[in-house]
């Protein structure tokens, strides 16, 4: 590609992904569509996936994910659009198929696609529920799983997971999207120890990026208002470099991490382990729990932080 708007910033074309097949879901826009183009800046051969719905899931348009494509090939690089649906099992199958049918075989997978469903706790409808879980999560399982028989027999491969700091740390309103996006960090975690001694990588990344997902966000708090703006300084475009070289890396050098990138920082963020521990010979009651166990742990209990609290400062 001749395009250096749309190349990996520190990257010449061609240069790390010569030959490689990457599959992006959601790539029709916004963070996913510079996840196509960077991949394609840097050699690799991209099947476009996206079905055109709005950022609620609603309607389809084979359009944005046509016009991806376009912008690639005119840019000197190899591609092809995909309309299929993450979101069921059959469906998935068909974007894998679709590489190994036009390319010949697939080396990296970015689980991008997403939509978004807000709505308190309390109020969220079962549909507001079920359908971001299938996007988010089982999607992610679904076309992994499609991609792990073609990564195993070439003992090679790497995933790409987008999850957020919203389930990460936490946020209000969204408990069907944090569920989906920490269950995406958990399902990573196992795919990349199942899949270790294929040769076959399995990363996140918590982006910060000002797309039409955050764009949707209802801004009538001020807090939300605040969150929104700031998130406007933070481009999409500085994501996609780290999944390059995610894509790249040769054999399992980098694995079952979870980075969360804010500009031009990148954050390695933390798994759970054990923080503060107490033990009593005798065993416990709910006496004693209340007396001695809560009391000796609280110093280490986590506030309901959200994640505009965590990251509070302006990004650089």
């Amino acid at each position: 590609m001749n395009s250096s708007d749309n190349r990996p910033e520190g990257d010449g074309p061609g240069s790390l992904l010569g030959g490689k097949v990457v599959i992006v879901t959601g790539a029709g826009g916004g963070i996913g569509r510079d996840f196509a183009l960077a991949m394609a800046a840097a050699g690799a051969k991209v099947v476009v996936n996206d079905i055109g719905v709005s950022v609620h899931g609603e309607g389809g348009d084979e359009g944005p994910a046509h016009a991806v494509m376009q912008e690639i090939r005119d840019a000197g690089g190899e591609a092809i659009a995909n309309t299929d649906s993450v979101a069921d099992w059959d469906s998935a199958h068909r974007i894998v198929a679709a590489a190994i049918d036009h390319f010949g075989r697939i080396d990296a997978v970015v689980n991008n696609a997403g939509i978004l469903r807000d709505r308190f706790f309390f109020n969220m409808s079962l549909d507001e529920w079920r359908s971001v879980i299938d996007v988010h999560l089982n999607g992610t399982f679904y076309v992994s799983r499609a991609a792990a028989g073609f990564f195993r027999e070439q003992k090679s491969g790497a995933y790409i997971h987008l999850t957020s700091t919203s389930g990460l740390v936490g946020n209000m309103g969204q408990a069907n999207y944090a569920a989906a996006k920490n269950g995406i960090a958990a399902l990573s975690k196992s795919i990349a120890m199942d899949m270790h001694r294929y040769g076959v990588s399995s990363n996140c990344i918590a982006p910060f990026a000002f797309s039409r997902m955050v764009g949707s966000q209802p801004t009538d708090r001020p807090e939300i208002a605040r969150k929104v703006e700031r998130v406007k300084r933070m481009e999409t475009r500085k994501i996609p470099p780290l999944g390059v070289y995610l894509a790249a890396q040769p054999g399992v050098e980098v694995t079952g991490q979870i980075f969360a990138v804010r500009a031009n920082e990148i954050f390695l963020m933390s798994q759970s382990r054990p923080v503060r521990s107490v033990h009593r010979s005798e065993g416990w009651t709910p006496e004693s729990v209340a007396e001695h166990a809560i009391p000796a742990l609280r110093s280490g209990f986590y506030g309901l932080d959200r994640s505009s609290d965590v990251f509070c400062w302006d990004p650089i």
